[in-house]
């Protein structure tokens, strides 16, 4: 869209008010500033104050029409007086009788510089006029480019290579790498493929959760072509006119094809990309229009020119199946969360950038973290690298690692928190509970440690299991063990002190967690067996679960799970009752410490 040249006008008429302004200002305003301090009088005055010998000094101008002179008022303070001069031959003689001596004068004309009084008259008032209306003017223009701007996109341009990112940046994420390579193979070499037969996919959609990587998969996508890069996110096409989202998307495309080839990239894709006919809102239609107006842009680019659409969203479920068919995004690109192998890659790409010292086992920090994204990795090396510095050390250790990932999990801790005696025992049979039950069947994960230091998230202590290995599968026995293991701690508390308190919140909600998906995703009630009764959207977004079954079935939903949870209870309290002086002794040695590391629990429990 081409810029239009301001209006004139509006200049026109502030010129010519300017110059109405400087003529009143020279006429009326500046005789008016020099003699605000002179006070006129009458002659007659004039004369009473020169018998009175009140008069100091007497001026006569050089049309002699004016006589102004300075006299002593009666507080003794002289002031410029000016009064009309009148045929009085005996003026001179009245001046010299005078009381108190007089010096009188008469002004003598002296030329005045033209160009000076011009100058100072004229020529300075135009020229601060002159530049208060070029600022008024480039203000005015800033106004109209913006108005005409609406239609234009806000895509931020980067220039060959000046991402700085590379798939060597990039770690954890090998699939997604060799499924872009083709695309950055393509924008190296195209005759290779159109010599085949082979089309460049117009669009790969990557698909995951929030921090795992698919912007900077983007970036260095275009970083290893060495091509230009546009980056705009979806909500920045949606205005508050209609048909200004249609004319962005528009104006994107048309760039991207003057700079081809080239990789243009819409984040969060899923704010303009939504199944249409979703919602009774009237301001969908702004949302289709500029839908519609990308499937048009889409369809209507050639491929073989070098302009790649990638795109990005943790909602591919709520994307219109027109957006997604072939010849719009050919490409759906996973980009999970790491696995064990990958978070020990991103881990070593984010502490290349940290100085460290000593043994650093990633292999154990990579365990901790099972389920963070490479966001979440990169977070707990800064906070690594953060607690160094407040320790007074310049480089990361192995400890700061540790605490790091705690951070993350469950808070900072509470250095100033104060619990009563009673409340710190609870807290550590609670705990203690966790453990046995956990230690003390088969199919659960390793204890890694045990604490009863508070935390900024909430929790008074945790138990901490870390997994050996990458799980992908879980077994009904390994999902009911998880289920007891959670109920220890509510045991614990009822076996040792024949009460129960809020402690056990967290952990009721978890058990009721993982018994409602047990039995109506997983399949693991003998109820209902291999029956789907609840649907689950937005995989990527924590998942939202819906019952598919009728209220009746849902009744009898909550009695299963209610059983699968008492029976887990019931679990949880036989293998503490077993245990019952270890679970004192333990308890007993966690209050002292605080802290207790799994292998020390371990050699406790079985000694």
């Amino acid at each position: 869209m081409e810029e239009k040249p301001s209006p004139r006008k509006p200049l026109i008429a502030y010129y010519i008010g300017s110059l109405i302004l400087i003529l009143l200002l020279n006429a009326l305003v500046y005789p008016l500033l020099v003699r605000s301090r002179i006070t006129e009088v009458d002659y007659s005055t004039f004369l009473r104050l020169v018998e009175e010998g009140r008069v100091r000094t007497v001026q006569l101008d050089s049309s002699g029409q004016e006589i102004m002179f300075s006299a002593v008022d009666s507080a003794g303070t002289e002031q410029v007086f000016v009064t009309g001069a009148m045929p009085d031959p005996e003026l001179v003689h009245r001046l010299l009788a005078s009381r108190s001596p007089v010096s009188f004068s008469k002004v003598t004309p002296q030329p005045h510089s033209p160009l000076l009084s011009l100058l100072v008259s004229w020529i300075v008032p135009i020229l601060i006029f002159v530049g208060l209306g070029q600022l008024f003017s480039k203000q005015l223009q800033g106004r109209m480019r913006n108005t005409l701007a609406f239609g234009k996109s806000n895509a931020r341009i980067y220039v060959k290579a000046q991402t700085g990112k590379t798939f060597a940046d990039v770690a954890g994420q090998d699939e997604a790498k060799e499924a872009l390579s083709e695309i950055v193979g393509f924008l190296h070499d195209p005759q290779r493929y159109t010599e085949i037969g082979a089309k460049l996919p117009k669009g790969a959609l990557l698909v995951g959760p929030p921090g795992t990587g698919k912007t900077l998969l983007a970036q260095a996508v275009a970083g290893e072509a060495n091509v230009p890069f546009f980056s705009i996110s979806g909500s920045e096409f949606v205005e508050m006119f209609v048909g200004l989202g249609a004319a962005k998307v528009r104006d994107l495309f048309k760039q991207a094809s003057e700079k081809a080839p080239c990789i243009v990239f819409i984040d969060e894709i899923d704010t303009i990309g939504k199944k249409r006919g979703d919602g009774g809102f009237a301001g969908n239609d702004e949302r289709e229009q500029t839908l519609n107006q990308l499937l048009t842009e889409m369809d209507g680019f050639d491929s073989r020119k070098g302009v790649v659409l990638l795109a990005a969203t943790n909602r591919p479920d709520a994307l219109d199946p027109a957006l997604l068919r072939p010849g719009r995004f050919d490409r759906r690109i996973p980009v999970e969360l790491p696995d064990l192998s990958g978070r020990i890659a991103i881990l070593e790409v984010h502490l290349a950038k940290v100085k460290t010292t000593g043994p650093i086992d990633l292999a154990a920090i990579a365990r901790a973290t099972a389920g963070a994204s490479g966001a979440d990795l990169a977070n707990i090396v800064n906070e690594a690298a953060l607690r160094a510095v407040r320790m007074g050390r310049d480089a990361v250790l192995q400890t700061d690692l540790e605490e790091s990932v705690e951070v993350v999990i469950a808070g900072y801790q509470r250095k100033n928190a104060t619990l009563s005696p009673k409340e710190r025992q609870i807290v550590a049979y609670h705990e203690i509970g966790h453990a046995i039950v956990a230690a003390k069947q088969g199919h659960t994960a390793p204890v890694h440690k045990i604490t009863i230091v508070p935390r900024t998230s909430g929790a008074l202590g945790y138990t901490m299991q870390i997994e050996e290995a990458d799980r992908h599968l879980i077994s009904k026995e390994e999902a009911f063990a998880r289920l007891a293991t959670i109920t220890g701690g509510r045991a614990a508390e009822e076996l040792v002190f024949n009460t129960i308190t809020t402690g056990a919140a967290n952990d009721i909600e978890q058990a009721t967690q993982i018994a409602r998906a047990m039995v109506t995703r997983y399949g693991m009630s003998d109820r209902f067996g291999m029956m789907a009764l609840e649907s689950q959207t937005n995989p990527y977004l924590g998942g939202t679960t819906a019952l598919t079954c009728s209220s009746e079935t849902a009744a009898l939903v909550d009695q299963e799970v209610m059983r699968l949870i008492n029976k887990a209870h019931e679990t949880a309290i036989a293998i503490l009752k077993d245990n019952m002086h270890k679970l004192h002794e333990l308890a007993n040695q966690l209050l002292e410490k605080e802290t207790i590391s799994g292998d020390e629990f371990l050699r406790l429990l079985n000694a």
